[in-house]
């Protein structure tokens, strides 16, 4: 049902380009507003404004509709006449949707998709993707930076700003607009199988000022930056990809805690916000609808309390966490209802734009509410600059992506992470005779899931490089008994001991520990009267589970850099001079770190 307002056309219109104007130009403490060099900002603010009240006039409600969604592709090569691509076609043209979502793969091949897809497209779509890692995380060749945890370890906030701009710079010249990044969960939970080092740590008021640094280099360089997982991702043991997890506190801890960094992200102007598939009993009363469908959460409290006026995307509707308990078709209009902008990784993209579309004829969902959410879509693509330039230019893709001061700058934020929790025995720097044996063992807590090569490869091999006289051996969730028990053996007779233990934190995966087998194996070996040395890639709360480690070194990280960081302390060819952004209970307090000079 539509209420008549009593107001002419002529009005209306009038109406329409103030509430543009308000949108495209909104208060920076309501955020959505970013200034973007990178981002071709040429036209004026009212040419912007117009641009978008023209687009919006002409719009079908099928093209309005299918603004709202955003399907996904990998970045590889695509014939245009494969299934594959005409998938994507169809999306485009016969469903209008309104941005990709660009998982893993090659800068070029994603460069080619891109400017093939923007040319189909009425409307020019927005590109977004995972760069938490940096864009070398998900496309081979473009510079992989630290995540957050490892960032906050170097407790620079220029290097953090930097790591924003690097990534700015880097996705524009492949095509990507919108960096699903920073996370601002406070991850107070230790057993936080998800977010974990995607965290600035457990310090409400540090991941705020880090956050807020990250943003700020992101959206000055040509990037929608993304605050996630709202309203508060961090205090959970389970992941939403796999279930829907319960957050079970009230209104007055979520202000204190979670909701500080989302504030002050806002205040920064972050141009997005994505919600959580996670249930908060406290604050939404209806049972099992999580905060991505809750109108409580997404228009209450996000939109009216927090007054947010930028982006809002819903996590991906793939996960578990909403999929196992709503239909395609329930998940696309209970989001649009809730107050959600852009849906991503929509189950089906046909159900759900047909879904959406019935609910506008229907009046379920107001057609006003439809053309809000167009409304703040087109005002941010013109505000990057989109509606005039939206192809990628390949020699400046060449130029930007992977160039050597972004990887010195990588290299750098890594080196300055690496953390020297304990050296209880003194030795480090390590200083060994050419003659004596040392057993490098390679724990891994996961056989499977490793996307940055073989963990452990380029530690042996700087390791070896510096000392020949090496054995290596690896330990995984594989590993019987009788082999871990040879390793005790081969350990008698090496004159020192260095382990490796690779803690991965990802999607799907449910865990972040190493095996019983595993931690009492390294407990056996910490214990001999010889030279030891733990160095924990990924996870830092294992040291909860062997606190007696005489030597323990934390990177927050496992890809082929944090690795050769390590081995670079470990020699005593660096410092140590990270810190912990999160205390390990019972242990050592958030900002704990030994500093060490190099070795002269």
């Amino acid at each position: 049902m539509h209420m008549r307002t009593g107001r002419s056309d002529a009005q209306m219109r009038i109406l329409g380009v103030v509430l543009c104007l308000i949108v495209v130009w909104g208060s920076s403490a309501g955020g959505g507003e970013w200034d973007s060099p990178g981002a071709s900002l040429n036209a004026s603010s009212h040419g912007s404004a117009a641009w978008v009240e023209k687009t919006l006039a002409g719009m079908t409600l099928d093209e309005k509709i299918g603004q709202l969604l955003v399907p996904a592709l990998h970045a590889t090569f695509m014939n245009p006449q494969g299934e594959p691509f005409q998938q994507i076609t169809r999306n485009i043209v016969r469903f209008h949707v309104g941005g990709y979502h660009a998982f893993g793969g090659d800068p070029a091949a994603l460069g080619l998709l891109i400017n093939r897809m923007q040319k189909l497209a009425k409307v020019p779509l927005l590109i977004t993707a995972d760069l938490e890692g940096g864009p070398g995380y998900q496309f081979r060749g473009a510079t992989r930076l630290p995540r957050a945890m490892a960032l906050a370890a170097t407790g620079n906030e220029a290097l953090i700003y930097q790591a924003g701009k690097i990534a700015a710079l880097e996705g524009r010249a492949m095509g990507i607009t919108v960096n699903f990044y920073p996370v601002v969960d406070v991850n107070n939970n230790p057993r936080n199988p998800i977010i974990n080092i995607r965290s600035f740590g457990e310090d409400a008021h540090v991941v705020a000022r880090f956050a807020r640094a990250y943003i700020r280099g992101a959206q000055e360089h040509g990037h929608i930056a993304t605050a996630k997982h709202f309203p508060g991702h961090g205090d959970t043991s389970e992941d939403s990809h796999l279930k829907l997890p319960v957050i079970t506190v009230n209104r007055e801890r979520l202000e204190r805690v979670e909701l500080l960094p989302f504030r002050a992200a806002i205040e920064a102007g972050v141009g997005a916000i994505m919600v959580a598939h996670i249930s908060l009993p406290e604050i939404e009363h209806q049972s099992g609808v999580p905060a991505s469908l809750s109108h409580v959460i997404t228009t209450g409290l996000l939109r009216e309390e927090l007054g947010f006026r930028g982006l809002v995307f819903t996590d991906a509707l793939t996960m578990r966490g909403v999929a196992d308990h709503f239909t395609p078709e329930q998940a696309a209009v209970r989001a649009v209802k809730a107050g959600a902008d852009l849906l991503l990784l929509p189950v089906d993209v046909e159900r759900s734009f047909r879904a959406l579309k019935d609910a506008v004829r229907s009046g379920e969902i107001p057609l006003a509410r439809v053309e809000a959410s167009v409304r703040r879509i087109l005002a941010a693509k013109a505000r990057l600059g989109l509606h005039e330039r939206s192809l990628v230019d390949f020699h400046h893709l060449e130029s930007v992506v992977g160039n050597i001061e972004h990887q010195r700058l990588a290299r750098e934020m890594m080196e300055r992470a690496i953390t020297l929790v304990r050296d209880e025995r003194g030795v480090l720097p390590l200083t060994l005779d050419a003659s004596r044996r040392v057993l490098l063992v390679n724990m891994i807590d996961s056989r499977r899931g490793w996307r940055e090569g073989p963990p452990g490869q380029a530690f042996k091999e700087e390791f070896l490089k510096r000392h020949k006289k090496t054995i290596n051996v690896l330990i995984d969730d594989y590993t019987p008994k009788e082999a871990r028990e040879a390793i005790e053996k081969l350990a008698d007779v090496c004159d020192a001991v260095v382990v490796t233990g690779f803690i991965r934190v990802a999607a799907y995966k449910g865990s972040i520990s190493l095996t019983e087998g595993q931690l009492d194996l390294l407990r056996s070996l910490a214990a001999l009267n010889k030279p030891f040395v733990f160095v924990s890639f990924g996870s830092p709360y294992v040291l909860s589970f062997v606190p007696q480690l005489p030597t323990s070194i934390l990177t927050y990280e496992y890809y082929p850099e944090a690795e050769r960081a390590a081995v670079r302390a470990i020699f005593g060819e660096i410092p140590f001079r990270g810190r912990l952004p999160v205390s390990l209970p019972g242990i050592y307090p958030i900002g704990h770190g030994l500093r060490t000079d190099t070795r002269r």
